[in-house]
């Protein structure tokens, strides 16, 4: 059964500026969304769709037995994508949680999608997100990785305080490695979409920050490694890899 609580959207577009039309680059003899949505379907927790303002991605996704749903391409964002997929696909407002899974993570568990959904047990949260101990010292310093910086509530979960592509915090102690999956409230993405962009998300170039400046409540699950998102050629020849294995 598909709860109908929870839509599970995952946006894809050809335009990637550093590997040009990755949703459809072939992974172990399927395209890279195919491998995302299947994901997203065996983690059981809701209706599965990608938004895409491609024909192609689109078609590709039907070939396959998943949904999609076109979307206008001048969003600036994934957020602002998946809203307009959420009001295409429920219109009559059924769906209470959305989750935003980027189409370049082809490696996710779904185990991993599903650990957005406990913290909404609590009413004050607004939005979940996902992050991973950082063990290195080459991603603790890279501005590519963004550090999730929160106050502890409870095992292998923060409340949100910051993100910053810095090394932070200072001092002794874990950093996180922030993981770009989302899971909103209804509410809280209606909001959002509507909100400008907020002086932090313009400097650090996160739009997360939109949501921690308008005082929304994120928080953090900890878990235990970073999905491979593909953002270049390098990546996909590591996923091809580990794909063809499994």
């Amino acid at each position: 059964m598909i709860d109908p609580r929870i839509l599970v959207l995952i946006p894809a577009r050809m335009a990637a500026t550093r590997l040009p039309g990755k949703p459809l680059a072939d992974i172990a003899g399927l395209p890279m969304i195919v491998h995302v949505m299947r994901r997203a379907e065996a983690a059981g927790i809701g209706r599965v769709a990608v938004a895409t303002d491609t024909d192609e991605i689109a078609s590709v996704v039907r070939a396959h037995g998943g949904e999609a749903v076109m979307t206008s391409p001048a969003h600036p964002s994934g957020s602002d994508r998946i809203h307009e997929a959420m009001q295409k696909l429920d219109p009559d407002a059924k769906a209470e949680i959305v989750i935003n899974l980027q189409g370049d993570f082809p490696t996710i568990t779904p185990q991993t999608i599903r650990e957005v959904l406990p913290p909404f047990d609590d009413p004050a949260v607004d939005i979940v997100t996902l992050a991973s101990q950082i063990h290195t010292e080459e991603e603790d310093r890279a501005p590519s990785v963004v550090k999730a910086i929160g106050s502890p509530i409870g095992p292998r979960r923060m409340r949100a305080l910051y993100f910053t592509r810095a090394t932070a915090p200072y001092g002794d102690g874990p950093r996180y490695h922030h993981i770009g999956l989302y899971a909103y409230r209804r509410a809280a993405l209606e909001r959002y979409v509507t909100l400008p962009r907020s002086p932090l998300e313009v400097q650090e170039n996160l739009e997360q920050l939109r949501a921690v400046e308008a005082g929304m409540r994120i928080d953090i699950i900890i878990v235990d490694s970073v999905p491979r998102g593909v953002d270049t050629p390098p990546d996909l020849e590591t996923a091809r890899g580990i794909l063809s294995k499994s």
